[in-house]
């Protein structure tokens, strides 16, 4: 029982710690914030962890719920959110640089970033339809059996946690990761993800696009 409870949140973590991509992030988190002090980003990330760990948790407990109540299928969510990642993408791939002093009359208020916790930093940037959509097929084949739904539900609980942690302690430590990399360093680091998030963005929306047509083609 235990052993089994150990080898599902360690399979469901790495999952979604491998979607999620928080190293990647983290860049993209740090040019979100530019101007913003150590405490005022150490509380931001607090908030984005805190946030990407109530989105697991709800898709974990009523994802599946609540797309049958609005109609959507997973396909149509997987084509919805990878675009809306990859359009974010896309905008901070072709974003022009600027000087640090822009940067900080651009984004020094730390309440119009904290405004921006949960759009767009925690959605779609952190956990995204492509973590949305694992989390609900985690638990697609829950069933009604009390010891196994309970053993599920700490897993999830579980998982969630972990999550929201490694999501914390990397974004909280983006500034010191630029440090390491310098000015030069972290501007490649940033096209560097932006051109991966425009790719996962792809990826997920091709996922999406080939589910949808893979009925109609096993149909003909």
């Amino acid at each position: 029982m235990i052993g089994s409870l150990i080898s599902d949140i360690l399979f469901g973590f790495t999952g979604l710690i491998s979607i999620i991509n928080p190293l990647g992030v983290a860049f993209v988190f740090l040019d979100r914030t530019e101007g913003l002090t150590t405490e005022e980003r150490d509380a931001l990330a607090k908030k984005v962890a805190i946030n990407s760990m109530c989105v697991l948790l709800v898709a974990f407990f009523a994802g599946t719920p609540i797309l049958h109540l609005f109609g959507i299928s997973m396909q149509a969510l997987r084509i919805g959110g990878g675009l809306a990642v990859a359009v974010s993408g896309w905008q901070m791939l072709n974003a022009p640089d600027v000087s640090t002093k822009e940067a900080t009359v651009r984004n020094v208020d730390a309440d119009n970033a904290m405004s921006k916790a949960f759009f767009p930093l925690t959605i779609p940037l952190t956990t995204g339809p492509g973590s949305i959509a694992t989390a609900i097929a985690l638990n697609a084949n829950r069933t009604h059996k009390l010891s196994e739904f309970v053993a599920s539900a700490v897993a999830s609980i579980a998982i969630s946690a972990l999550v929201a942690g490694a999501v914390y302690l990397t974004l909280s430590h983006s500034a010191r990761f630029s440090r390491y990399l310098g000015i030069d360093g972290t501007k490649v680091a940033m096209r560097i993800s932006s051109f991966l998030l425009l790719c996962v963005g792809v990826q997920i929306m091709l996922t999406g696009i080939g589910e949808f047509l893979a009925p109609i083609a096993s149909a003909r």
